[in-house]
């Protein structure tokens, strides 16, 4: 791929003896008479050098330069002026300029600065790439600039041992950042420790990250290893933190603040080194408000908060991921190669996937197994992609209910499904929605089957 460069300059003399230079020497170039065209073109296009003119009206070089300089992955930026000074040099390399040429500029020393500007732009790009190390079973697949964000913030976040808190709505791979996290941190050796918060019953969670003593309580037969103290010299991850109750916080933050855990029925005090990540799908400020979540507990998970958009807002990685769980999926299982044609790779780009990453995997690989013609065509994605909850009779083959009970579970079962798909499969706010107790919501899920891999 050619290298793409933009020339940002007012005169337009200048800008078409740059772009005849650099194109005769095979650059792709893009042109821009002002600095907020330019710094248009630097969003949509991401060039990878930028020539800028100093002086322009509208807006100055230099301000185009910091604009351009405080974005994520920001181009090599050459400074082009017809009234050299040292002072202006000066700035422009204090704002982040690669170099500094004046006008009007001689062809060998543009293609000199262009050579070396690639050059370094290919280091910086292979250098970024060799900083994430990922499982394979874990690798997060995409290439939006949404997805190029997050994994900025995984290079920022992963050496330190900072708290992160991770947000984004259920199915967006919110584990896939705190394993990339834990893998590229000192600590990657040791052990990786994940808990459910909102899947543990709120009598048990306790005893499940700080461990009890034989004979603590009703049913504690046998002594048991808390997560924070499995999670030792390494890092727990907490997922679905907003589910945890009042009680169980504050001792989350002792830990956080002491580095001390106490096991149940024990008046020892144990010394932890754990890195905690954290993530949710609620909005925990919103749950402060309601006085449900600590606010001391919030700001000392959030000292790094990672978003992690919803597929809808990156459709650009619907592709490469389709074509990634494909090749998963078919190698697991030992079957042939499968692909999908350009109209049903656009119908899938087109879905809203309520249920994000996680609905799309499913979906490809239910696909996969169900369809015979290769390659998958549009009209094999229906039902597929159709929407509405899916009652117990559909699940069973499509019979109609026989009888009143069979007519009275599938109708409960379709209520329950509706009632967690609006509540983003969040189990708490969706027991405290029907006015139920959460371990009765939890035997009904059981009861009828229903997961968020299934009916998300």
């Amino acid at each position: 791929m050619k290298p793409k460069i933009l020339i940002v300059d007012d005169e337009d003399a200048i800008r078409s003896t740059l772009k005849m230079i650099l194109e005769y020497e095979g650059y792709e170039v893009l042109l821009a008479a002002n600095g907020p065209l330019g710094l248009r073109l630097a969003e949509k296009e991401r060039p990878d050098i930028v020539f800028l003119d100093v002086k322009m009206p509208q807006m100055d070089g230099l301000e185009v330069l910091k604009a351009m300089k405080a974005a994520e992955d920001s181009p090599l930026v050459v400074m082009l002026s017809g009234h050299g000074n040292i002072q202006t040099a000066v700035e422009a390399t204090k704002l982040g300029a690669f170099d500094f040429v004046e006008k009007p500029p001689e062809s060998e020393r543009i293609l000199l600065l262009a050579r070396n500007a690639v050059s370094q732009k290919r280091l910086q790009d292979e250098n970024r790439a060799l900083k994430l190390s990922f499982d394979e079973r874990y690798r997060m697949v995409g290439g939006s600039r949404a997805l190029e964000k997050v994994a900025e913030s995984i290079r920022r976040a992963a050496p330190t041992s900072a708290t992160v808190l991770i947000t984004g709505e259920s199915g967006v791979g919110k584990e896939l950042v705190a394993r990339a996290i834990h893998r590229n941190s000192n600590r990657r050796a040791k052990p990786f420790v994940q808990v459910n918060c909102a899947a543990i019953p709120e009598d048990l969670i306790e005893s499940e990250l700080f461990g009890h003593e034989k004979g603590s309580f009703t049913g504690a037969t046998e002594k048991q290893i808390g997560k924070f103290e499995l999670a030792h010299e390494g890092t727990i991850f907490l997922d679905e933190v907003g589910d945890m109750s009042l009680k169980t916080q504050a001792k989350v933050l002792r830990v956080l603040q002491e580095g001390e855990v106490e096991r149940i029925g024990s008046q020892r005090t144990i010394n932890v080194d754990v890195r905690v990540i954290a993530a949710t799908n609620k909005d925990l400020e919103v749950a402060i408000g309601a006085g449900d979540f600590r606010e001391d507990l919030f700001y000392r998970l959030s000292v790094v908060p990672v978003r992690v958009p919803p597929l809808r807002e990156r459709s650009e990685d619907v592709e490469p991921l389709v074509g990634h769980f494909a090749q998963l999926f078919c190698e697991e299982n030992n079957l042939r190669r499968r692909s999908f044609t350009p109209d049903a790779m656009q119908a899938l780009r087109r879905h809203p996937w309520r249920g994000n990453v996680r609905e799309l995997k499913n979906a490809v690989e239910r696909l996969i197994i169900m369809e015979e013609q290769d390659p998958i065509d549009a009209p094999a994605l229906a039902d597929v992609l159709r929407r509405g909850a899916e009652p117990v009779a559909a699940a069973r083959g499509g019979e109609q209910p026989g009888t009143l009970k069979d007519f009275k579970e599938s109708a409960e079962r379709s209520f329950l499904v509706g009632k967690l798909r609006e509540n983003r499969w969040n189990i708490s706010a969706t027991a405290q929605a029907i006015g139920t107790p959460r371990s009765n919501l939890y035997k009904k899920l059981e009861q009828y089957g229903i997961s968020e891999e299934r009916d998300g």
